[in-house]
């Protein structure tokens, strides 16, 4: 008797800062038999994947209650093509709740077909290696792995407005759920500079339980006076882990355009905790299309990444909006719509004062982003960060850039960018709420000649981004330390705020769209090794009526 069953394996992909948040959704389907034949993995005529699994096996897997690649046909020996074999576990053990383990000596290539595997499942990758060839791709969007969740998005469309703050939304649900509220007629976050453009719908992704109660830790922050879509997902309970594995990515030889490679773990479930995975890079060349994050998060909560070793990406330069020549960003870790994501013990492989490569991180519309003991050249959050903690870490050339709203928090870590703190002036060097700095060390520069700044940012007062702009209204500094030493003679100390408008030099500027300045700064036990006190600012004017309080 034939049992045939179905796998539906939707894949979304959520694109990076420079393709606007667009979702692009493709389907990759398995067909899983159980007929008295040998157990493999195949694919027919029209490309689709085929596995049959004998009874027997099907028996033997179940109280085994583990696959492994080479159950079902991988060959892991670095030539042979091993994703159709890799899914087709994924699947089986999607079925029936089976941990998937990679066979431990293995070498797993992974070449240019379009395949998707869907973890939804404990995975152990071990001490294998997986070499994923990006030289011949049928669809760069297509990830190689997806973390994905079996509990089904369903829409609110009782929901028809929200407003900052609201503690409660009324609903009823099965279980707590991630939301995802949009108004595409209110355009935000309309990007100043070589990478203009018209903005992002108005977006807001917040926690309820399932009464409704909205998660405070991670409040709404935008008034939606219209919702033209809004979206539930449910938070799966259960942890999923993903451990171990030695990823090698061969980088793509494209022109160097905007055509964003997603070939990597895209994780698109809750309640996810990766270990220990290793990613390199080989390859790189004169050109390149840029990377949209190797281990990639988006529409999910509570995910860990730990003890993880990245690569940051080689940086090309190729033609902005603005007709002139940029720098493309690309990723090897990237969060989009995401809740309550934590990076702990996390470093990367090449050396994170070395400006060829750019920086690591990528995020768009999250809430709740932590480093804990990381060595990373940059944290960065695009389209808006609602609260954010970096502790224990060491920030390289590109350092600490952020807008967004409510505390940013930086404890026991060092800084050796040009700036401490880069509030993004592209999205209008905005920050609605605090910065709290305690018991840093600032290197301006890896501790090059340097007239720097505690805080940089630019807003002229001329462009609307779709908001009201803000300075951190206060800001805390306390047990700072300064390696200013290299400087000359000709250097009067760092200073608290960069000039961010060098042009308001008195009453007759007048900015169209008002940037509202910080109330207070509180400096304690301030040190440099210059031996020269920081200043407030090269433009006393523009923050003239800023309260500073506590020794200098």
């Amino acid at each position: 008797m034939k049992k045939y069953i179905v796998l539906c394996l939707f894949l979304i992909n959520l694109s990076t800062a420079s393709q606007a948040q667009q979702k692009s959704q493709f389907e990759n389907k398995a067909t899983i038999t159980n007929h008295y034949q040998q157990t493999r993995a195949y694919t027919n005529e029209k490309g689709e994947l085929q596995l049959n699994v004998s009874p027997n096996d099907v028996l033997k897997f179940k109280a085994a209650k583990v696959v492994r690649y080479s159950d079902f046909g991988a060959k892991g020996d670095g030539k042979t093509d091993d994703i159709d074999a890799i899914a087709a576990t994924h699947a089986f053990a999607n079925l029936h709740h089976l941990m998937v383990k990679a066979d431990g000596s293995a070498t797993y290539y992974i070449g240019g077909k379009e395949r998707t595997a869907s973890i939804q499942t404990n995975t152990d990758f071990g001490t294998a290696n997986f070499i994923i060839d990006d030289t011949d791709v049928k669809n760069r969007n297509a990830p190689v792995f997806q973390v994905s969740t079996s509990l089904q998005s369903f829409k609110l469309k009782s929901i028809t407005s929200l407003t900052k703050n609201q503690t409660k939304i009324d609903v009823s649900l099965a279980g707590p759920c991630l939301i995802t509220a949009t108004n595409t007629n209110v355009k935000q976050y309309i990007r100043f500079g070589l990478n203009q453009n018209n903005g992002s719908s108005q977006t807001d992704i917040f926690l309820v339980d399932k009464n409704g109660n909205v998660d405070m830790k991670a409040p709404i922050i935008w008034d939606f006076n219209q919702i033209t879509d809004i979206t539930a997902l449910p938070i799966d309970e259960k942890e999923l882990t993903i451990t171990g594995g030695n990823f090698t990515t061969i980088a793509n030889k494209e022109e160097s355009k905007y055509n964003y490679y997603n070939r990597n773990i895209a994780i698109r479930r809750s309640n996810v905790l990766v270990y220990g995975i290793k990613h390199y890079i080989k390859g790189e060349g004169e050109h390149g299309a840029p990377y949209g994050g190797f281990i990639n998060i988006g529409e999910c909560a509570y995910v860990t990444v730990e003890n993880t070793l990245l690569t940051g990406h080689f940086a090309y330069n190729t033609i902005g909006a603005a007709g002139k020549p940029v720098t493309m960003g690309t990723y090897d870790l990237s969060v989009n719509r995401a809740v309550n994501i934590s990076f702990i013990n996390c470093s990367q492989t090449n050396n994170i004062d070395d400006s060829k490569y750019w920086g690591i991180l990528g995020s768009n519309f999250c809430k709740n982003l932590l480093y804990d003991g990381c060595k990373l050249s940059r944290f960065d959050a695009h389209q808006g960060v609602a609260n954010a903690t970096i502790r224990n870490s060491t920030l390289g050339h590109m350092g600490i850039n952020a807008i967004g709203s409510g505390t940013l928090t930086i404890e026991n870590s060092t800084v050796r960018a040009r700036s401490f703190v880069n509030l993004r002036s592209d999205y209008g060097s905005t920050w609605q709420g605090e910065l709290i700095i305690r018991s840093c060390i600032f290197i301006p520069a890896a501790g090059k000649p340097l007239n720097a700044s505690i805080i940089s940012g630019t807003n002229t007062g001329q462009h609307d981004f779709g908001y009201i702009c803000y300075m951190p209204e206060k800001i805390i500094i306390e047990n700072f330390k300064i390696e200013d030493s290299a400087n000359s003679g000709n250097y009067n100390g760092a200073t608290i705020f960069a000039n961010f408008n060098p042009e308001m030099k008195d009453d007759t500027y007048k900015e169209k769209f008002p940037y509202v300045k910080t109330k207070e700064v509180i400096l304690r036990n301030i040190t440099t090794a210059s031996q020269k006190a920081p200043r407030l600012s090269d433009n006393l004017f523009m923050f003239k009526d800023v309260k500073v309080n506590g020794d200098k």
